[in-house]
């Protein structure tokens, strides 16, 4: 028997139903799968907006614990959450049909979004996982939006959009995205830093960069990484 309480129970079974129908999916069959009435969501939540409200919360919340739990062991979290990826594909497939059903709450829930993967940044740089940068807000907004979006791209053209078949997918060696994100990431991208060079020697000179302080922290060098604490083992 399940310890979980009815809200709890109902706000499971809407947010699996909202991952594979989007939000259309109806009481009665969130009803269904949770196992109730139609009518007792009603009372638990009054309305479909008050219950994607709550829905939207514990996703964040679920995320944020997956995404801290990466920092201490990257390449951990990757493996098993390609070899397992149940409850990290709900979790995604939910957070792409959020965004793309716009209006305020998508833009309330990217700005949620975007606060985890604030703090999730903050750790990685203090551990060394991460190189620091000269405008780190900029780049969680500028990580935030490319990873979301080069999702949803991959999300919205499928045939099949439920939460196995869209992880299936990111596995497919003809659509991977895991290999070209990490050289990337990793090993960068221009073969020179003559083009970050200008742009910062134009921030300089910007008419504006007296009063941007946005502007000003990116004509900055970073402060160096520390060191990681863990060895890393060439592949």
């Amino acid at each position: 028997m399940s310890d979980l309480t009815t809200r709890a129970r109902i706000r499971n079974a809407a947010i699996a139903c909202f991952a594979e129908h989007g939000f259309d999916a109806s009481f009665r069959a969130i009803a269904s799968r949770a196992g109730v009435s139609p009518g007792l969501i009603t009372h638990h939540f009054g309305s479909k907006e008050a219950l994607r409200v709550e829905c939207d919360a514990e996703v964040l919340r679920r995320y944020q614990a997956l995404k801290s739990s990466s920092v201490a062991d990257p390449s951990g979290y990757l493996f098993k959450h390609l070899a397992e990826p149940g409850p990290a594909a709900q979790l995604i497939v939910y957070m792409l049909r959020a965004i793309h059903a716009g209006g305020n709450p998508a833009r309330e829930f990217l700005e949620h979004l975007v606060d985890n993967a604030r703090e999730i940044m903050k750790t990685s740089v203090e551990s060394g996982l991460v190189r620091p940068s000269r405008d780190e807000e900029a780049r969680t907004r500028y990580m935030a939006y490319q990873t979301m979006g080069a999702m949803l791209i991959q999300f919205l053209t499928m045939p099949d959009r439920s939460p196995d078949a869209f992880i299936e997918s990111m596995r497919d060696t003809r659509q991977n995205q895991i290999l070209p994100s990490l050289e990337l990431f990793t090993e960068g991208f221009l073969a020179d830093r003559s083009m970050l060079d200008d742009y910062l020697r134009h921030l300089e000179h910007s008419p504006d960069s007296a009063a941007s302080p946005h502007s000003q922290s990116a004509s900055r060098q970073p402060p160096t990484a520390p060191s990681p604490t863990r060895s890393r083992k060439p592949t």
